[in-house]
């Protein structure tokens, strides 16, 4: 990866070693602005106070809560005023979180830096420094700022901040600063970046961007100013509120002026409406939300994956796609030294020492640690001289004191050491075919080669002559278990999996034909062919591709939103500062819980605690429950409020007496909110992962098949309630009578549109079905209940009706859902 440097940044700065005079930072400081990464922090508490004010959700509350307050049902009224201090309470912490992510993202930031001004080296506050400064940083510092390196020794970085990977990176310096002029582009090599800590060696940094023009300080503005946009979910149950908001006001008021004018007196004409009022605002549509989010936190947290955000568990289970990071979520993330390959008459043991003997337990570099914890003793008593690896020689040399003089050895890429040892042309070309193979098959491979010295002839220069080759390593970074069973439910669940890494493309194959990406013919671009084709505007095609290799960060964000411009539901992992952007642009960002940054965890939707893939399929698994049986509860809430609404205005309407009662909507709820809350909780999948979802799903909670049974059902319901009440009431005016049959036709049809959308499955699908019918029962044969719920009576004939109208219920239900087969 180049990065540009325009010219007018470096102007005036002609020898690399030198610094700016004092004078000179001062213009700089003036012109470009102080090195300030992090903004100041965000809005007031009372901006956030007036934006959450705006959610029509609060104020359906409050208008549902002062109807109840009216009809004296305190209990409900302060309980509705109650859910509204978590719903404030949820936003203003959020903001909190907000300020707590800016914070985490400036923990890695230098706060003082080494400068070079009027040929001096002093210590200055980061936010002094300015283009062209020259920066001194050396092992265990963060880079101040973006700059060159015009010089360094020995220096390895930890940019895991910016690339998510944990492995030291080697730099070199620039052999001469771009010109004045036109921008000069440099490799990421020549870079040091702000952000990122030096592990090893030290460094000269001519300093090129500051401030909001660095890498990390892009990130940051990504992640503050990146937004959540609504779920389906939230939009369909905000514009269902408006909606019912707006009716039910205007029906009020319509059946109220009707009632009055029909000669009912005021009394009747304010009861008829505050009736339909209390009827047509269902409450349970809030609570039902959130008691079933709930539950979908509790759940995804015993499968390891702990949520920030209650309302992503919606967007959880409608995920199409995820783009996994490969080391630490498909892998374990250390590599681990599995395969010695001695040289003819070499030992394993030998081969392990002269690696050892090459190797540094301070140089932070996997391979290093990988050698070490299988011969964690150094072989000889005295280091004598490191030849430490640089980017040229791509090898590493240690020379050792022992009894009979010095050993020399060495390790490095296979091709350098192989070409240092003097093996004829066929003896390294078989090598080299070994070399393929341990790479075909995933693993990172380095050769070994040594000799013995005789310390007086020694003269003092690193040797690269006379060397024998000891043998092969080979390493590989182990697929976590259980991660190829969680590819292939995904895919058997229809969700595509995509691994995003930054590995060779070799190596990027090999781990995913292991875990059965493609189903073991895994499609393969890189970074910058996906770069090529999101930068021309070309739509992604989800199913073309499995495996993106040698991926950059910026391409991991382009990646996600061109998914989701092709309609695609995206979850994202991600691990470091790098991922903040993919993370928030994502349906659903996953941090990992181990080894993210704090940013990362920030930012993130959901927090993995284990770092494992299998934890994503089984969140997955249980955010498509959680969803099929959101969408289950809110379709019998909108199936049996229908004909309640409408019953309980077109009645009144056609000049009848009342249908129902404020203590008839009573027992009405009382059977509502717990079916409506405890039946669709518990229905367990079939399916590893749950039912797919349905296309075109990004736009619409329910599909038109779903709305097209609910309101048939809730049409026919109607008529059903409606005609019954109508029959009953007969020419001597039965009202009772009339009111009593009415209530059980939408009794027995609540329970028949339960029973086919539960299945029947589960304790609490059994007591909802079977329990109302016979409490009605008792009701309406219990003299002293009767003369209170203003009952009378059924014949055998009145329970036939019902009972068939509620079969009736079911059937259509079941016709509706059944070419679906959502629950199997």
């Amino acid at each position: 990866m180049r990065r540009g440097v325009p010219g007018e940044r470096l102007e005036g700065v002609h020898d690399a070693q030198a610094g700016l005079s004092g004078p000179e930072a001062e213009s700089r400081l003036r012109r470009y602005g102080p090195n300030m990464i992090i903004p100041g922090t965000g809005r007031a508490w009372t901006v956030t106070l007036r934006d959450t004010l705006r959610d029509p959700m609060l104020w359906f509350l409050l208008a549902t809560s002062g109807l109840f307050w009216i009809v004296a049902q305190y209990a409900e009224a302060l309980v509705l005023l109650l859910a509204l201090i978590p719903l404030i309470g949820m936003d203003l912490w959020l903001h909190r979180r907000t300020q707590a992510s800016v914070q985490g993202l400036s923990g890695r930031l230098a706060v003082q830096a080494r400068v070079v001004r009027d040929g001096v080296e002093r210590a200055l506050p980061a936010e002094e420094i300015v283009p062209g400064d020259l920066v001194m940083v050396r092992s265990g510092e963060s880079f101040p700022a973006d700059g060159l390196l015009v010089s360094c020794d020995g220096l390895q970085v930890d940019e895991s901040t910016l690339t998510g990977e944990a492995y030291p990176v080697r730099k070199q310096a620039l052999d001469a600063l771009p010109g004045a002029g036109a921008q000069a582009l440099v490799a990421d090599q020549h870079w040091g970046l702000a952000g990122t800590r030096v592990l090893t060696g030290c460094a000269g940094v001519r300093v090129v961007f500051t401030g909001a023009g660095t890498l990390y300080g892009e990130i940051v503005r990504s992640a503050i100013a990146g937004v959540h946009p609504l779920t389906p979910l939230q939009r369909a149950v905000g514009q269902l509120v408006r909606a019912l908001v707006v009716v039910a006001g205007v029906f009020c008021l319509a059946l109220a002026w009707l009632r009055y004018q029909q000669g009912h007196g005021l009394l009747d004409a304010l009861l008829s409406a505050l009736t339909l009022a209390i009827a047509a605002l269902p409450e349970e549509f809030p609570v039902v939300l959130a008691i079933f989010l709930g539950a979908g936190v509790y759940r995804l947290a015993r499968r390891r994956a702990l949520v920030r955000r209650a309302v992503v568990v919606e967007n959880i289970g409608r995920v199409t796609c995820i783009c996994s990071d490969k080391t630490g979520t498909l892998t374990e993330g250390r590599l681990r030294l599995t395969h010695l390959q001695p040289a003819p008459g070499v030992s394993e043991a030998r081969l392990l020492e002269t690696a050892a003997a090459a190797s540094r337990a301070d140089s932070g570099d996997p391979v290093d640690q990988a050698v070490l914890i299988l011969a964690p003793g150094q072989p000889v008593a005295a280091l004598r001289a490191r030849f430490p690896f640089t980017e040229d020689r791509r090898r590493e040399t240690g020379v050792w004191e022992q009894a009979e003089g010095l050993l020399v050895a060495v390790k490095g890429a296979p091709e350098v050491v192989l070409g240092l040892c003097g093996l004829s042309e066929d003896a390294g070309r078989d090598w080299m075919e070994r070399v393929d193979e341990y790479a075909r098959s995933g693993h990172k491979v380095i050769a070994c080669a040594g000799c013995e010295l005789d310390a007086e002839h020694w003269p003092g220069g690193e040797p690269d002559r006379g060397l024998a080759f000891i043998g092969l390593l080979a390493f590989e970074d182990p697929v976590r278990e259980g991660v190829r069973e969680a590819v292939q439910a995904c895919r058997a669940a229809g969700i595509h999996v995509i691994m995003v890494t930054g590995d060779h493309p070799r190596t990027a194959s090999a781990i995913a034909r292991e875990i059965g990406l493609g189903e073991g013919e895994p499609r393969l671009i890189t970074g910058d062919e996906l770069a090529q084709h999101t930068g021309h505007g070309g739509a992604l095609t989800l199913r073309a591709f499995d495996v993106i290799a040698r991926a950059v960060p910026a391409q991991k964000l382009a990646l996600v939103r061109g998914l989701q411009a092709a309609g695609e539901i995206v979850a994202v992992t991600g691990d470091g500062v790098n991922d903040v952007p993919a993370l928030q642009a994502a349906d659903v960002g996953i941090a990992m819980g181990e080894r993210g940054s704090q940013s990362a965890r920030e930012v993130a939707s959901v927090v993995l605690m284990d770092d494992n893939f299998r934890s994503i399929a089984g969140a997955v698994a249980e955010g498509r429950e959680l969803f099929t049986s959101l969408q289950l509860s809110f379709q019998y809430l909108l199936m049996i409020h229908m004909p309640l609404v409408a019953t309980a205005a077109l009645i009144p309407m056609l000049g009848y007496p009342l249908l129902y009662l404020p203590i008839h909507i009573v027992w009405l709820e009382l059977i509502i909110h717990p079916t409506a809350l405890l039946v669709f909780q518990n229905l367990r999948s079939r399916r590893p992962l749950g039912p797919p979802p349905a296309k075109g799903a990004r736009a619409r909670f329910f599909d038109n098949m779903q709305w097209m049974t609910i309101v048939v059902v809730g049409a026919v319901v109607t008529l059903l309630v409606l005609g019954t009440y109508i029959r009953s009431l007969g020419a001597d005016y039965a009202v009772d009578h009339a009111r009593t049959m009415a209530l059980l036709v939408l009794i027995m049809a609540g329970a028949g549109i339960t029973g086919a959308l539960s299945r029947m499955r589960g304790l609490m699908a059994w007591v909802m079905v079977v329990g109302p019918p016979l409490l009605s029962a008792v009701f309406i044969y219990t003299p002293a209940l009767r003369v209170l719920l203003h009952l009378h009576p059924l014949h055998w004939d009145d329970w036939l009706i019902a009972l068939g109208g509620g079969l009736l219920a079911a059937v259509l239900v079941i016709v509706g859902v059944s070419g679906k087969d959502r629950r199997a």
